[in-house]
């Protein structure tokens, strides 16, 4: 009877023994699919980090630029919208004390670039003074030409005591900061 419950035992050990090793591999297969799936997800989970990461810095850098891109831009005028520069020449005109008028506008055959012919009437002192802003304006300019005339007859009233002769420019400038589009 010993034997036979020794056998018994021993079959029932053996079986004991081949069922938990069917669960071991069972559960090792379920948990190796699941740290597969981990990883996977980890991966993604890095790689979104990461393209988030570059959109931030790209925003920080576009953000950084900014005041060069509206720089940049305002340097080149695009022959779609020449107003701003025309108007600039008006400001800084008004801002020295001189009477300014655009006479004509011009694109040359070539394209590449404007002339913009003016014609400004002031103290010589604020034609001058004129003439030193458009040079230091943010726009690229050649002076093609400029004509300046004082008049002997024609003055300007400073104050009760004080009178200035009146003078007479015309310039004519190439502003080279021209896209033509």
């Amino acid at each position: 009877m010993q034997f036979i419950f020794k056998k018994k035992s021993l079959i029932f050990s053996i079986i004991f023994f081949l069922f938990s090793c069917t669960i071991f591999v069972y559960l090792f297969l379920i948990v190796s699919k699941n740290k597969e799936a981990s990883e996977i997800s980890q991966e993604k989970w890095q790689i979104e980090a990461t393209h988030r990461e570059n959109i931030k810095s790209l925003v920080s850098l576009i953000k950084s630029v900014e005041s060069e891109r509206s720089m940049l831009e305002t340097h080149f005028v695009k022959s779609s919208d020449i107003v701003p520069f025309l108007d600039t020449i008006e400001k800084l005109a008004k801002n020295v004390g001189v009477n300014a008028e655009i006479v004509s506008v011009d694109i040359p055959k070539d394209n590449s670039s404007l002339v913009v012919e003016t014609k400004v009437s002031g103290s010589f002192e604020t034609i001058y003074k004129l003439i030193l802003l458009l040079e230091n304006s943010p726009y690229e300019l050649q002076f093609v030409s400029v004509d300046i005339k004082g008049s002997d007859t024609q003055y300007i009233i400073i104050d009760k005591n004080n009178k200035v002769p009146e003078w007479t420019a015309i310039f004519k400038i190439k502003l080279l900061s021209f896209v033509n589009k």
